[in-house]
Order: C-alpha cells, then sequence, then structure tokens
C-alpha cells in the first residue's frame, strides 16, 4: 500500500483541519500516517483508525541546536518510513520537512501554507528571520518534485513576487472546506430574541480580538443590547498570543464573555445571530466558513482571506482591518436590524453550499496527489 504523511508542528492543527483530508486519501486506498508532537488530540488519531508518528519541535523556539535537531529528527522519520508523499502545513514543518523530504529523497512533496502568519508580518523579529529564512524557502520550493499550496490569491502573489516558488506548480484551494450537512442552520433560527455575536479562534493580537472587545465596550454604551462571545483559547506558544494579564482584565470587566476551547461549534453557531473576525491576515478562515454555512450574517476585515468568504453588502460587512470604529459601526448595523441579518444570513447559507463544500475543496486536495503520481 502506498503510504503518505500529513505533518504539522502541532496535534491542533491535525486534528481540527486535517482529518477529512486524511479520511479522504485513505479511501482511496492510501495509508495515511499523522506527524506532530504529542499533544492531547493524538489519542483521536488513534481513534480515527490513523497511524501517529511522534516529532518533537518546538512551535515557538528558536534555539539553533535544537531546531537543528527538530528538523534531523523528521528526516530520521522520514527515511525510515520511506512515504511516497507528506503534505507539511505552516512554516517550521515545511522548510524543516522539504529539507528533510529532499535529503532522503522523497518523491511527493505537498507543502501548504494556510497563510503567511508571523514570518511574512511585520514584527521586526519575522523581518531578520525572513532573511535567514527565504533563501532555503526559495530553494526548497523550486524543486521540481514540490507542490506549494495557497488558500487565497494574495499570498500566492507575494510568494510569487519574492520569486520563492515557481508559478506552475503553485495552485489556490480556498481554505480546507466545511460540512455543510453538519454546519447548517437551525430550523427555526434559535436566539432572535437575543442577538448573540460570537467571534472564534486562537486567541491572538493579529486576530483583532483587543479591537472585537473595544467594539463590545462601546456598544454597551451606545445601549445596544447583545452578548458578545469569544471562543477559543489562548495559543501561547505563538509570540501574538493575548498576555494572560489583558485577558484576566477583559474577564472581570465583563463585556466579552470568553468561552474557551469548545467542541460543539456547530451548537453553538446555531445558537450565535452574527459572526466577526477582525484579524489582520488570514488564508481562509474556517470560523468564517462555518458561521457561513450556519446562515449567519459576518462581520470581518477587509483581507484577501476573508473577502474570500464575504460578498461586502450581500453576505455581510468588511471594514479596515484595526479600524474599530468601523467595526463597531458594522456590528451595532447588524445587531439592530433583524431583516438585515436574515437577509444576510441566508446569502450567506447559498454561498458557503455553492463554492467550499469540503467535498468540493477535497478534491482540489486529492488532484494533487495526482499529479505527483500518488494516485492513479
Amino acid at each position: 500500500m502506498t503510504r503518505v504523511a500529513l505533518v504539522a508542528h502541532w496535534d491542533w492543527v491535525l486534528y481540527n483541519f486535517r482529518l477529512p483530508l486524511a479520511r479522504r486519501l485513505r479511501s482511496r486506498g492510501l495509508d495515511v500516517s499523522l506527524i506532530c508532537p504529542r499533544g492531547q488530540f493524538v489519542a483521536k488519531f488513534n481513534d480515527e483508525g490513523f497511524r501517529w508518528l511522534p516529532w518533537s519541535v518546538s512551535r515557538r523556539g528558536l534555539n539553533p541546536l535544537r531546531e537543528v535537531a527538530a528538523a534531523a529528527a523528521l528526516a530520521t522519520v522520514y527515511r525510515r518510513e520511506r512515504f511516497a508523499a507528506v503534505q507539511q502545513f505552516t512554516i517550521k514543518p515545511i522548510l524543516y520537512g522539504s529539507a528533510a523530504a529532499a535529503a532522503v529523497r522523497i518523491p511527493g512533496v505537498i507543502n501548504t501554507f494556510t497563510g503567511l502568519g508571523f514570518l511574512f508580518s511585520d514584527d521586526r523579529r519575522a523581518r531578520g528571520l525572513r532573511l535567514l529564512a527565504g533563501p532555503w524557502l526559495r530553494r526548497l520550493l523550486h524543486r521540481p518534485s514540490t507542490y506549494t499550496m495557497f488558500q487565497n490569491s494574495a499570498d500566492r502573489a507575494t510568494f510569487l513576487s519574492r520569486g520563492l516558488v515557481p508559478a506552475d506548480r503553485t495552485l489556490v484551494v480556498p481554505g480546507s472546506g466545511v460540512d455543510v450537512q453538519r454546519f447548517k442552520p437551525a430550523s427555526p433560527r434559535i436566539g432572535d430574541g437575543e442577538v448573540v455575536v460570537l467571534m472564534a479562534g486562537r486567541l491572538l493580537l493579529d486576530k483583532g480580538i483587543a479591537e472585537f472587545v473595544e467594539s463590545a465596550r462601546g456598544l454597551r454604551n451606545r445601549g445596544v443590547k447583545a452578548r458578545f462571545l469569544v471562543a477559543g483559547e489562548a495559543d501561547r506558544g505563538n509570540p501574538r498570543c493575548v498576555p494572560a494579564a489583558t485577558l484576566d482584565r477583559w474577564r472581570q470587566e465583563g463585556a466579552v464573555e470568553f468561552l474557551g476551547h469548545r467542541d460543539d461549534m456547530p451548537d453553538l453557531l446555531r445558537h450565535a445571530s452574527i459572526a466577526v473576525l477582525p484579524s489582520y491576515h488570514e488564508g481562509v478562515s474556517r470560523f468564517l466558513l462555518e458561521a457561513a454555512a450556519t446562515g449567519l450574517p459576518l462581520v470581518a476585515s477587509d483581507i484577501d482571506g476573508c473577502r474570500t468568504v464575504i460578498r461586502d453588502g450581500v453576505n455581510g460587512v468588511l471594514v479596515p482591518p484595526k479600524d474599530v470604529a468601523a467595526l463597531t459601526d458594522a456590528m451595532a448595523r447588524l445587531a439592530t436590524d433583524p431583516g438585515l441579518r436574515a437577509r444576510m444570513g441566508a446569502a450567506s447559507r447559498t454561498l458557503a453550499v455553492a463554492e467550499f463544500e469540503e467535498d468540493a475543496i477535497l478534491d482540489q486536495y486529492e488532484a494533487v496527489y495526482e499529479r505527483l503520481g500518488v494516485l492513479p
């Protein structure tokens, strides 16, 4: 049986976003392994019948000796397992995995950027890291057996303009899709008597969570009656994680309710009225896709990854990133107009079914494996 692997630096990534792809590849007769550090979701991989292979790597660490050791450890796994192809997600697995695949001559490599993230941000540390990583990334992504996937056209254009990838082996696949049967509107609509504004994602500053909290304060001061919820947990492995003291202060203030990690997103979304994501940068947000499939109106930043899901004025409202006044006005407009919420929510559902249905998205991933000769 042909063996392939999906590789990430965090078990949460594989569990939350890549199990549908793993199941699809297995249904096509491939032997699929999942490679990542040990975490709370590894047991669920085993429950699903997938083989988990451990890889010790720090998401945030930059100690040169430890990073070299992490790359060498991944090469050891690749050499031992003799995969026909590996698909790698996020920057460290892409860098270290591509080098490892080149060293042990794995026939096919698929690198998937789900957003450009910290390395391509304006942070001073990120600019320094790009000087080091750029030439390495350029060489690895130009290898003949390598395909590079992006979730939006702006990220692909950034890589092309910097000469990091060859155009003929890149493609844009809009996210990981959404299960439109699992995420679907409540009937009758739940929560019409109470406006519930929901934001979901990791508690990172770059997700626009500070702007969301400030807008919630502003709307309460205006007398807008609504509940403001955030689902998600702090990601201490990310340099842009909201400081613990700030989260404590927000919780005590009470303008926003922090729900923590939730495994019941379909039910939570069916009880929401509006979905909000004022992020600074995105690939294609899974939260927005799930909210659209659930039939919610959307408010998000006017960036490429959010524009993929939102047609401004049709199924939601786009606002400039970091613009609290515009965000507050958009949320107020929807919170006070149930007819507008209903119209935009219906448009969201139609769009999700037509453009982001999970099986259709997985077909596009599967086609890359076919190009590599891993699938017939």
